[in-house]
């Protein structure tokens, strides 16, 4: 059942303040003549060219930013004016969000006009007729990156062998020690490029004592700050070094660190 996304999209705010409205484009009433349709029947117009070139798949992560409206131009719910995306499997979503997204590459803007027949259906207590979203997807938080199978040249390399590339500059000022707690969100792979492991897919970050984690996590979470993402490559030295049911080899970890206890 798709029903992941249904309860998320919908939910209450979790802040205190009512959150902004977004007013509706001025076509939220029907598709444009320049809009494309697929066989389905759904809508849709490129707001914005993306950057990148990889389309997710149906199956695949994908973290965006959207707003919905209903036809008579009310807002049913944003991410934007909750201040953060959303990460979701693609297929747990509407099926007009499944097909939709499918067709963007990361950093793409687009609005979606999704007939009710492939949005809710008629389902009781939730949004009726067809709906208007514009989404922008940020991208597959889950897929390997072009990179993973070793570090750039513009990587660094501290002396015990982890090379890392920071991502996105934090917005913190405070490097945790090895004995602090910390929260964060990660994905790894295999230098093959196949996932192992990901807190994105579990739906929620972990939080762990620094110094309880292999020694590559120990030693690369210190050198962050926190809202920074960074990529490491881990030796197999500061890795499981080769224990029976670990992840052998190198690994490579994208790490966004959330907060320092």
């Amino acid at each position: 059942m798709r029903s992941v996304l249904l309860a998320m999209l919908f939910a209450a705010t979790v802040f205190a303040q009512t959150p902004s409205v977004i007013p509706p484009p001025p076509d939220v009433a029907a598709p444009p003549k320049d809009a494309k349709k697929t066989p389905s029947g759904l809508a849709t117009k490129v707001l914005e060219p993306g950057t990148g070139k990889d389309h997710p798949r149906g199956d695949e992560i994908v973290t965006v930013h959207y707003t919905g409206w209903t036809t008579d131009g009310k807002m049913i719910d944003s991410s934007v004016t909750k201040g953060r995306p959303a990460t979701f499997a693609l297929n747990r979503v509407i099926p007009g969000w499944t097909e939709g997204v499918q067709l963007m590459v990361p950093g793409e803007k687009r609005r979606l006009w999704v007939p009710e027949a492939i949005a809710y259906n008629k389902q009781p207590d939730r949004p009726k007729g067809m709906l208007v979203f514009d989404i922008e997807l940020l991208g597959l938080p889950t897929r390997a990156p072009a990179d993973v199978k070793m570090p750039p040249a513009d990587a660094k390399r501290t002396e015990s062998g982890l090379s890392y590339r920071v991502l996105q500059p934090g917005t913190g000022r405070v490097h945790p020690k090895a004995t602090d707690m910390v929260m964060v969100n990660y994905t790894g792979w295999g230098t093959d490029g196949k996932m192992f492991d990901s807190s994105i897919v579990g739906g929620q970050p972990i939080t762990f004592p620094l110094n309880g984690v292999i020694k590559g996590w120990t030693e690369g979470v210190q050198l962050m700050v926190e809202g920074e993402k960074t990529r490491f490559w881990i030796p197999d030295t500061l890795a499981y070094k080769g224990q029976p049911s670990k992840p052998q080899g190198t690994l490579v970890f994208d790490i966004e660190l959330l907060r320092v206890n």
